[in-house]
């Protein structure tokens, strides 16, 4: 049976989901916390983890990426109620394998966890043309000269604050003080000529740096 793993930070929807679906997978665990979800997620190593897409603590685009450091067979499916193309192909172009939307009926969701399971991108159908027509629009970046100014420890706080880490979890994630954060944040912000940490994270989207 696929075992799965649960992440979303309303409790009662994620109850009602687990309840749902745990007659047709082993539902191993389940967190509305997004720091708290990737040690779990790693411990237990599930097939398919079925992802909310909008959580503080840097949502659904941090639980992913940061699983995908360390456990890249890890397969995602992200489930929201958002239908928003930039949330859609964040989630995607971190390493999502399907997005699907909240109103999704409960057999269609079990049919796309399992496909999702065996490999396959899963979509709902009011998704799938708008994100075939974003990567196919997309032009792989090869050099970034401005990206290439920073130093490999600035480029890893960089993309820590891209997926939404605050410094005390940057500091945390990355085993170093938070005034140490705030002195490579500093550094990263003069490099780019940039004014503040919100304008840094909208340059890194641009840049797709998750």
């Amino acid at each position: 049976m696929t075992t799965l793993f649960l992440v979303d930070d309303h409790r009662l929807f994620l109850s009602g989901v687990s309840a749902e679906l745990a007659d047709s997978f082993d539902v191993v665990g389940q967190s509305d916390d997004v720091d708290a979800a990737v040690d779990m997620i790693r411990a237990c190593t599930p097939d398919v983890v079925l992802v909310d897409v909008h959580m503080p603590g840097g949502g659904g685009v941090a639980v992913v990426a940061n699983i995908h450091e360390t456990h890249p067979d890890v397969r995602f499916l992200a489930l929201s109620v958002s239908d928003a193309p930039e949330d859609v192909i964040a989630m995607i172009r971190t390493g999502a394998r399907g997005y699907v939307t909240k109103s999704i009926a409960p057999d269609e969701l079990k049919d796309a966890i399992n496909r999702v399971a065996a490999g396959e991108a899963v979509f709902s159908p009011s998704l799938a043309g708008f994100v075939l027509d974003a990567f196919a629009r997309s032009v792989p970046v090869e050099e970034d000269p401005e990206l290439d100014r920073l130093t490999p420890r600035e480029q890893e706080v960089l993309r820590q604050i891209a997926r939404g880490y605050q410094y005390k979890q940057i500091a945390r994630r990355l085993n170093i003080s938070i005034k140490t954060v705030e002195t490579h944040v500093s550094s990263v912000l003069r490099k780019l000529q940039l004014s503040n940490r919100h304008e840094l994270a909208r340059w890194a989207s641009d840049r797709r740096i998750v």
